[in-house]
């Protein structure tokens, strides 16, 4: 079973992939022009992976829980995925991806959202 974790944000989506419940990698993070664009490139990867699991995070706690909760949810329903979906709590997995060794956190290229996707995946499959 191949999953995909998504890390989405208002502006980059991270993206990482665990194969067979025992190797997790980053991928290249989705850099969002709009919903519509960024959902087709995430549909891409369930395709091109053979996705049948997707982790999602959401950031518990905090003031924006709520309405972050609400742009997710709507964002996920765009990717017409009829497999399983995993809500998990992101919350400081930005903060632990720094710990991981990215060197420029402030370039805005999405490897930090990738590698909180990441960690999103390595603590679901406990690895």
């Amino acid at each position: 079973m191949n999953a995909l974790a998504l890390d989405v944000g208002l502006k980059r989506i991270g993206v990482a992939l665990c194969v067979d419940e025992k190797i997790a990698i980053p991928l290249d993070g989705i850099l969002r022009k709009n919903r519509n664009q960024a959902a087709n490139e995430v549909k891409k990867l369930f395709l091109t992976y053979n996705v049948s699991l997707l982790i999602v995070g959401i950031p518990k706690g905090g003031k924006s829980e709520e309405e972050m909760t609400k742009r997710i949810k709507h964002f996920v329903s765009l990717l017409e995925f009829d497999k399983k979906i995993v809500f998990v709590d992101e919350s400081f997995s930005s903060k632990e991806a720094l710990n991981l060794g990215v060197t420029n956190s402030r370039k805005k290229d999405a490897k930090l959202d990738s590698l909180a996707a990441l960690i999103m995946i390595k603590d679901y499959f406990a690895l």
